[in-house]
């Protein structure tokens, strides 16, 4: 097969660069005004490091919120370490950004929602995520891509 732009990948290393730059912006700051993130990451990944409590708890998928308590926020370049509470104990958490499932910051309507997207590069493109109205009539090539929407998150 002859090699293709991967524009859904593309996409969401742009949108967890993006991840790393709010939270590194965050942990140099702070937290503006009433900005807070809700965090959903995947437990089950490879390099997510949550205490044996909270992955027994939350096996597959666990929201974490940044708002009125968090510390020691570090962002490096694969992913971010914080401190949350929870039940008044401090716990260390490490979410690589590969893990993250949605981000969300309600305080502006903005959100980010990853679709499952490990695929071969060589392997057909899958279908669409959340396709057009008329899909049929798009051309072939449309009916193959991955839309990405985020209007339902910006505010009208």
């Amino acid at each position: 097969m002859a090699r293709q732009i991967d524009y859904g990948n593309l996409m969401h290393r742009a949108m967890r660069g993006l991840i790393r730059d709010v939270l590194s912006d965050v942990a140099a700051r702070g937290l503006p005004g009433g900005h807070h993130f809700f965090i959903t990451l995947d437990t089950t990944h490879p390099d997510v490091e949550i205490a044996d409590w909270l992955s027994d708890r939350y096996p597959e998928e666990m929201t974490i919120v940044l708002q009125h308590w968090f510390d020691h926020l570090e962002v490096d370049d694969e992913g971010f370490a914080v401190t949350l509470n929870f039940g008044d104990s401090p716990e260390p958490l490490y979410i690589p950004f590969d893990a993250i499932v949605t981000f969300v910051d309600p305080s502006v309507e903005f959100g980010l929602r990853f679709e499952s997207h490990e695929t071969d590069p060589d392997d057909p493109p899958e279908g669409p995520v959340d396709g057009p109205a008329a899909e049929d009539d798009a051309p072939p090539s449309a009916r193959d891509a991955e839309v990405v929407q985020l209007d339902a998150f910006r505010k009208g």
